[in-house]
């Protein structure tokens, strides 16, 4: 338990340690990081100071629910159940429709948009010094035209969207713009200093554009699920001009639900209007016959004696004149039915004693606003409106049949009455014909009247509730605008501008350490090859590349003796007498390692250590240029190609001419340098060398494509292979982990070169090994007996 608890305890250190050696890596960028933060917050300053302030403007409005009233009369409990008949939705529809939004945009003349032209940004404006009006032709606008207008000195002139100037033609009141159906005329701030010299910009739009534009940019939704109470937004850069948007809105609303609830009642003022017509000319008519007939039969008054027999007969006459006023207005309401050619609405509440046709009546004039309604917003095609027309219908032929079946019975019950009133007329047998005459043209008469009244009535109560009519909706809350602009959030933009700082150059990091293949560190070496030692890592040095003086105490020198002290830790220790050999290699080329082999060798020489730098590197030779020679002079390959001279003669003077520091050059480049470096020969010069000198510092050939330092590799006491950071790609060193698995190279060990430099320079896999005749001007072999 406590075993597994250690364990764990590690793996928690070795996350922590691994994440702060990420962080460690990405706070060395940390300038790119305050170079991000200022380019954004840069940017961010410039986008609130430039960018265009848009303000939000919201109004409230509550729906009225009339049936809610009306149940609430007829039912108080229908006040605690609190249900709404309202749909929201279709109320929505209605407010945003394209017939209302065109009345808001023709009444604000929203198809025409203002803005100021500044140096960096164009501005909205809801007030200009001129205003622009179209001039209604046969064919509206169809296009968007953009004008700009310069304000000048009680003047200004007109140009098109390419800058070229307009001709204006006055008119009686403005100036015609050529060639376009505009009026343009000056306001009377043109002369406010305030708009000298100030630049505009008008947008002109087709009205059905402009109404689609407005719509886009309204908002209407219900501020909660079971709320009567529509909340309206709009945002835009003109405060005055959303709040005249939403305020005309409402308006146009309310009044369209006005209008909605005044249609019954001024169709029911329209037809009783057209009865009167007609009943006063019944009136007129029966009042000259009755002045007629008197006048011919000179008749005044009653005789006393017959008033107690009319008692009876009154009554009967007083239930046959009611019987025959209902049928005369079923007839009436039938007459109207059969005459309507489309649905319209009839006529409600005209004194029938019926409910039940009273009832259809109303039903159908509900159905029928609703019809109208279907037809201005969803079209003559829409199912709903097919499914709705065929209602009216149906309940059309309902009303008529209702009617003829209460018409019938209004006759049979006048049958009966008309014998009760026959019984009671023969009471009056012994009156004159001409009573009888008389009193009939008096009956008609007040029949007449009694419609009359009723009618004259019935319109009084629909005058009354046409001039009355309720709103339908309670404004909350007019166009309202908060101080603060929507756009640009000056808090949302600078912590948007804060973050890309950071991630930004996080990102670009991040991308750049996942797609580097270079080596870069140590750790890369360890996670690899974790069984190879690593002896040194040398720092990146610019100018100072060669360890110079034995007192040198500089960075470079202390590197180079921390290298050689390793090394010398590395080497066998029971091996006595003789020189130490050790082999330096790399992978590719331009990985330093003929610099890491001059520098370890200039180490050794500053403790006073006879060191021997060779260089074996025979095909592609480097360390002649730090000695200035030419790459020709005696070397290696010509005691290899010829064994019996004396090595001494490839021995030359070291570095600066330090006495513990000699140096053989790898001399004229042959053709086949493996065959010369397995033939025994190289064998034997080491082994002469290791008697005279303390250390042997060897210059090897890269090892990725030649087999040179193969051939030679079991001579070394210690081979270091240099791994050049920056330049090193990862996938090389599973190559130089192989070698050391396979044990191709002896007692190997990484030597970390230019560590901190950042180079990446690109490369090819290989090593460029090649000749060319016509660079060679003889044979290698008279070479190298001339070089004698």
């Amino acid at each position: 338990m406590k075993e597994s608890q250690y364990l764990l305890d590690i793996n928690d250190d070795d996350q922590t340690i691994a994440l702060k050696d990420k962080f460690r890596k990405y706070l060395a960028y940390w300038p790119w990081f305050l170079i991000g933060l200022l380019i954004c917050f840069l940017i961010g300053f410039l986008y609130v100071r430039y960018a265009s302030i848009t303000y939000q403007s919201v109004a409230k409005v509550k729906i009225i629910d009339e049936s809610k009233e009306l149940d609430i009369a007829t039912d108080p409990l229908a006040l605690l159940e609190g249900s709404s008949k309202i749909n929201m939705e279709n109320e929505i529809e209605v407010l945003t429709s394209y017939r209302i939004l065109s009345q808001v945009v023709e009444e604000l003349n929203l198809d025409i948009e203002y803005s100021e032209v500044g140096s960096i940004k164009e501005t909205e404006t809801w007030v200009a010094p001129i205003t622009i009006s179209k001039i209604k032709t046969e064919k509206p606008l169809e296009n968007s035209r953009t004008l700009f207008v310069e304000m000048g000195e009680g003047a200004f002139k007109v140009f098109d969207e390419d800058d070229n100037p307009l001709t204006l033609q006055p008119q009686d009141d403005g100036f015609k713009i050529a060639n376009m159906p505009l009026l343009i005329r000056p306001n009377d701030t043109i002369g406010n200093t305030e708009w000298l010299s100030d630049r505009f910009e008008i947008i002109v739009l087709p009205e059905k554009e402009a109404v689609l534009e407005l719509y886009d940019k309204l908002e209407v939704q219900a501020t909660s699920e079971k709320s009567e109470i529509l909340s309206i937004s709009i945002t835009g850069e003109s405060v005055e001009k959303n709040e005249a948007i939403l305020n005309t809105l409402i308006k146009k609303f309310d009044q369209d639900g006005i209008l909605d609830r005044q249609l019954v009642n001024k169709r029911t003022v329209d037809f009783i209007d057209d009865r009167f017509v007609y009943l006063s000319g019944e009136l007129d008519s029966i009042e000259g016959n009755k002045e007629e007939f008197k006048e011919s039969n000179n008749l005044s008054n009653m005789a006393a004696d017959t008033e107690m027999t009319l008692q009876k007969k009154s009554v009967a006459e007083q239930e046959v004149f009611n019987i025959q006023t209902q049928i005369s207005l079923a007839n009436l309401l039938k007459e109207t039915l059969v005459n309507e050619a489309d649905f319209g609405l009839l006529p409600a509440n005209i004194g029938l004693e019926n409910n039940s046709i009273n009832s259809l009546v109303s039903e159908y004039n509900k159905s029928v606003l609703e019809r109208e309604r279907l037809i201005a917003s969803a079209g003559s095609n829409n199912p709903t409106l097919q499914v709705l027309s065929e209602q009216l219908q149906r309940t059309k032929q309902n009303i008529i049949q209702t009617v003829n079946v209460y018409v019938r019975q209004l006759r049979v019950t006048l049958g009966q009455l008309n014998q009760q009133r026959a019984q009671a007329g023969s009471m009056f047998s012994s009156l004159p014909q001409k009573e009888k005459m008389l009193r009939a043209i008096e009956r008609q008469q007040s029949i007449k009247e009694n419609l009359f009244i009723l009618l004259l009535q019935k319109r009084e109560e629909a005058a009354i509730n046409l001039a009355v009519t309720a709103p339908t909706i309670k404004v909350v809350d007019y166009g309202l605008t908060d101080s603060d602009p929507v756009s640009p959030n000056e808090k949302i933009i600078y912590g948007i501008s804060l973050l890309g700082g950071l991630l930004i150059p996080f990102l670009i990091l991040f991308v750049r350490f996942n797609l580097d293949t270079k080596v870069r560190e140590r750790k890369e070496l360890e996670r690899v090859a974790p069984r190879v030692p690593i002896l040194a890592e040398i720092p990146y040095f610019e100018n100072e590349k060669v360890f110079k003086q034995a007192d040198d105490h500089s960075l470079l020198a202390e590197s180079f003796r921390i290298l050689s002290t390793n090394v010398d830790f590395l080497l066998p220790k029971e091996k006595q007498g003789g020189g130490k050999v050790v082999f330096v290699t790399s992978t590719i080329k331009e990985e330093g390692k003929t610099m890491i082999a001059l520098n370890i060798s200039l180490a050794y020489a500053s403790i006073k250590k006879k060191v021997l730098l060779i260089g074996s590197d025979l095909r592609n030779p480097k360390l002649h240029n730090f000695f200035g020679l030419d790459k020709n002079v005696t070397g290696l390959s010509n005691y290899l190609y010829d064994p019996s001279m004396n090595w001494k003669d490839c021995i030359r003077n070291g570095y600066e001419n330090d006495p513990y520091h000699n140096v053989c050059l790898s001399g004229v480049i042959p053709p086949n340098a493996p065959k010369l470096l397995s033939n025994g020969s190289f064998e034997d010069f080491i082994n002469q060398a290791k008697k005279e000198y303390d250390y042997i510092i060897v210059d090897t050939a890269p090892t990725i494509l030649v087999t040179d330092t193969f051939l030679i590799s079991h001579l070394a006491d210690v081979t270091l292979y240099v791994v050049r950071a920056g330049l090193t790609d990862k996938r090389l060193l599973d190559f130089s982990k192989d070698l050391e698995d396979k044990k191709k190279l002896w007692n190997m060990a990484y030597v970390l070169n230019d560590v901190g430099s950042g180079v990446a320079t690109n490369y090819n896999y290989g090593y460029s090994y090649g000749y060319h005749e016509s660079s060679v001007k003889k044979p290698w072999y008279k070479r190298i007996v001339s070089s004698k």
